[in-house]
């Protein structure tokens, strides 16, 4: 068997001690012999040791590095921005796609989207609680009850830090951001509406399917034409024409198409404009033209608007007031072959200035949260062209943008949609007011509306006792704003000023085109 070379201890002997007894010590240990089993002389231990430091120097650095060096630092733990939006199905599918993109562009900050129910409500608790999300999706119609209420906070100064500013968006859209002079939101999906009109029914009822009607007047006696009944022994109507109560969403902005307004800008309410009543007067000239009872059991006869019995996917109504949103309806619900027209909503007057209603989606961050300049940056991300324009076509919107690439439309799959974005850049574009006091105003209008519909006393009755209750409820709410504004902007303001001077990890816009870019490029 081979012998087994260990390292010996060997014990010599030492003179006797005091007590006469003999006791022995070690020697050094044998490390490296070269004689086997013979102890090591302790003068031959230095050189031992410089035959191991120069066995250690001849290793190549690389290789001595590799061996020797300490593993490398954990990488640091993300930031985590909790973001909630009120999209489910397609839409919030278009935008995890783009919260998916953020999280593998850089390595510092995790986007997990919540997609949330009634959010309106939920984020205020929340915020209340004072456990909001980082970021979160709204209406820009619901901004002022928020900033009114102190539950969001300003990016004025974010977004001069990241070069984000009015010069990059349209004017309507860009506008309905702001509130009182500060910066609350930036856009996500803009919409805006036109008149949708079925060729195939203009056809048949003698009219040119690619002319739409030019104005109110118009569009009333195309109306006539188009209105057909069921054929005998039905009594009621097969097919109508224009119906100011489908699908009734915007009945409180009617009187925009005929010269009204809802407020002045500042505080009065305008419910009892003339352009109001005649819009309202307007609205009664259908149920007694065709019939109140006969217009109601028809409109009834249908079910949900986002099903196959729409009343204009069952080409029973040939003309509706609608977004850009109908064209993924009618792909998902008609018939495959519907000859869709789409053009600006024809004014009261005929004016050349096309009248439409603009909304956006807007992204927020909420008062409270925790990692503010983490979710502009994600929000600065979304905004950037590739992505705002990639969103906005998954969701079959326009881009809020001033400049759109040429492929956003050529691979937009709405074949109108250039409609949309020319008509939010009119200058009669408009909006729903900005008033903390929208939501009950909006109601108290589409009662006064209904009333109209229904035939039961004049417009001008509803409308003056809408404006007198709306004008005492926004009293009261700019007596109290005005006592709170002035410490708010106190705080608002240095908020924004702490803000601006942050260094962004990815450049102004976050990689986007700056506001001083295309004022150059312009």
């Amino acid at each position: 068997m081979p012998r087994t070379e260990t390292a010996r201890t060997t014990f010599t002997s030492t003179p006797t001690s005091s007590s006469g007894s003999q006791t022995k010590s070690p020697t050094t240990p044998s490390i490296i012999s070269p004689v086997p089993n013979a102890p090591m002389a302790a003068t031959d231990f230095p050189s031992v040791v410089l035959r191991l430091l120069r066995l250690f120097a001849a290793i190549p650095p690389l290789v001595s590095a590799a061996v020797f060096a300490s593993p490398p630092p954990p990488p640091e733990p993300r930031v985590v921005v909790e973001y909630w939006e009120k999209w489910t199905g397609f839409e919030a599918k278009a935008m995890e796609d783009i919260v998916a993109a953020f999280n593998v562009s850089q390595n510092r900050i995790e986007v997990r989207y919540s997609a949330v129910s009634q959010i309106d409500l939920k984020l205020m608790l929340a915020i209340a609680g004072n456990r909001p999300p980082d970021v979160a999706g709204l209406w820009s119609f619901s901004l002022p009850a928020y900033v009114e209420n102190n539950a969001l906070r300003p990016l004025g100064g974010l977004a001069r830090a990241h070069g984000v500013g009015a010069s990059l968006y349209l004017d309507s859209v860009w506008t309905l951001c702001r509130y009182q002079g500060w910066l609350w939101a930036l856009p996500a999906t803009p919409s805006s509406l036109a008149l949708h009109w079925n060729k195939k029914l203009f056809r048949e009822a003698g009219l040119d399917p690619e002319k739409p009607p030019a104005s109110i007047g118009e569009l009333e006696k195309f109306s006539e034409r188009l209105a057909r009944r069921e054929p005998p022994p039905g009594t009621g109507w097969r097919v109508l024409g224009h119906l100011p109560e489908e699908p009734g969403w915007w009945r409180s902005m009617w009187g925009y198409w005929f010269g009204g307004q809802l407020w002045d800008g500042t505080a009065r309410i305008t419910a009892d404009s003339p352009g109001n009543r005649r819009a309202l007067a307007w609205v009664q000239s259908c149920p007694r033209n065709y019939g109140l009872r006969e217009v109601s059991g028809f409109l009834e006869g249908f079910g949900n608007f986002a099903s196959p019995q729409n009343a204009f996917i069952q080409n029973r109504v040939a003309m509706v007031l609608q977004g850009p949103w109908m064209w993924n309806f009618l792909k998902k619900y008609g018939d495959g072959d519907f000859e869709l027209g789409v053009a600006a909503f024809p004014r009261e007057d005929g004016g050349t200035n096309p009248v439409t209603i603009v909304e956006t989606d807007v992204l927020v961050i909420p008062a409270g949260a925790r990692h503010p300049r983490e979710a502009f940056e994600f929000m600065a991300f979304v905004n950037r062209p590739e992505n705002i324009e990639r969103l906005c076509a998954a969701q079959c919107k326009f881009s809020p943008l001033a400049v759109v690439s040429e492929s956003f439309w050529t691979k937009h799959p709405h074949p109108h949609i250039r409609v949309f974005y020319d008509l939010a850049r009119s200058p009669e574009a408009r909006a729903a007011p900005q008033l903390a006091t929208w939501s009950a105003y909006r109601n108290e209008m589409d009662q006064a509306v209904k009333e109209s519909w229904a035939l039961r006393g004049a417009p001008e009755t509803a409308l003056r006792g809408t404006q007198a209750r709306m004008q005492s409820a926004l009293d009261k709410r700019l007596s109290r704003w005005s006592r709170l504004v002035p410490k708010l902007e106190v705080d608002w303001t240095k908020i924004e000023t702490a803000d601006a001077q942050i260094r962004t990890a990815t450049g102004a816009g976050g990689g986007g085109r700056t506001e001083r870019e295309v004022k150059r490029h312009e």
